[in-house]
């Protein structure tokens, strides 16, 4: 039977064989080792940007998701997800020479890509849910009916492009729709007996079917409007059937950031000294309008396509003496 051999006690300095850092090499490879294994953040924001893709958002959106991320990432110089914390976010945020209402905004972005990336597993707790930045919002007012008959008693409805303005304006007040979706408008939209626009989720953000009436007005105006567009459409040779097009028969939308008719009442608004000629304040006052008439604030989210309530409250921001001016009629 073989006797064990005992354990030699080894006394003595071991330096020169450079075994008295074993126990910070082994754990900076251990370190090594679990970043390697940690996910990409280039991969995480490619896959993101595909899940958007599919889930029908629009470029633009995308394209602000790929711009504010990747700068997030160079500038904090963070590799993998496992490294996040909420310490990135403040560098992040510090190194902006921006105002905080454009902060605000690019944070947004940041944190609807943070959940994404919560979502797909990719990290542990949502560290970025109390990060907030103060901002003092401004009352936005909404496009008024004195906005209303100021531009048309100024507008040449006997040119195109102004009957088309027109229209547009006219439009984006009754329905409130935004200015993206009124771009991509067909005839087939527009119901002119029933004075109503049909429009299919295809063209509209929240990608659901929505009716919207209009007044005996702007459907005769519509109706003129129409007739013209057959005529460019057919001494330009065009075969879209588009509601809004330029004097050459073109769509007015060039591109998700450049859209003709936003132009042309930017224009007004300077030529005019209109402040609230915009598409923003159009469909703001396409809100307060029915607010103001009784409506309930589901009926007004309902009608302008959002899917929290909460939008809707702050799209309606009120004014201290519309604020009064509401309560008045309870008393």
């Amino acid at each position: 039977m073989t006797k064990k051999k005992p354990f030699l006690h080894v006394d003595g300095n071991l330096s020169d064989l450079g075994l008295s850092n074993l126990s910070e090499v082994y754990k900076s490879k251990q370190s090594e080792r679990k970043l390697n294994d940690g996910f990409p953040v280039e991969k995480a924001l490619r896959t993101v940007i595909r899940q958007m893709k599919a889930a029908g958002l629009r470029e633009r959106t995308i394209s602000d998701y790929d711009l504010h991320i990747n700068n997030f990432f160079n500038v904090t110089g963070v590799q993998y997800m496992e490294e996040l914390n909420a310490n990135h976010i403040y560098e992040w945020l510090a190194s902006m020479n921006v105002s905080n209402s454009t902060k605000l905004i690019r944070l947004k972005c940041l944190k609807a890509f943070l959940n994404r990336c919560f979502d797909n597993g990719w990290l542990e707790s949502k560290f970025w849910k109390n990060i907030k930045i103060k901002v003092d919002t401004p009352i936005k007012e909404g496009t008024t009916e004195r906005d209303i008959q100021m531009l048309l008693s100024l507008l040449d409805l006997s040119k195109f492009v102004e009957l088309r303005d027109a229209a547009a304006v006219l439009l984006m007040y009754q329905t409130g729709i935004r200015i993206g979706t009124l771009a991509r408008l067909e005839h087939k939209h527009v119901n002119l007996d029933s004075c109503l626009l049909v429009i299919d989720g295809g063209i509209v953000k929240n990608h659901e079917n929505i009716y919207l009436p209009f007044d005996d007005v702007l459907a005769r105006l519509l109706a003129v409007l129409m007739d013209q567009n057959e005529i460019i459409r057919r001494e330009r040779n065009k075969r879209n059937n588009l509601l809004f097009i330029t004097k050459n028969g073109d769509s007015v939308l060039r591109s998700p950031t450049n859209n003709h008719i936003s132009k042309r009442l930017n224009m007004y608004r300077k030529e005019y000294g209109l402040k609230n000629i915009n598409p923003h304040a159009l469909r703001r006052g396409f809100a307060k309008n029915l607010l103001k008439k009784g409506a309930n604030i589901s009926l007004i989210s309902k009608a302008l396509g959002h899917s929290d309530l909460a939008v809707t409250t702050r799209y309606l921001h009120l004014g201290k003496e519309e604020v009064a001016e509401s309560l008045r009629k309870f008393l």
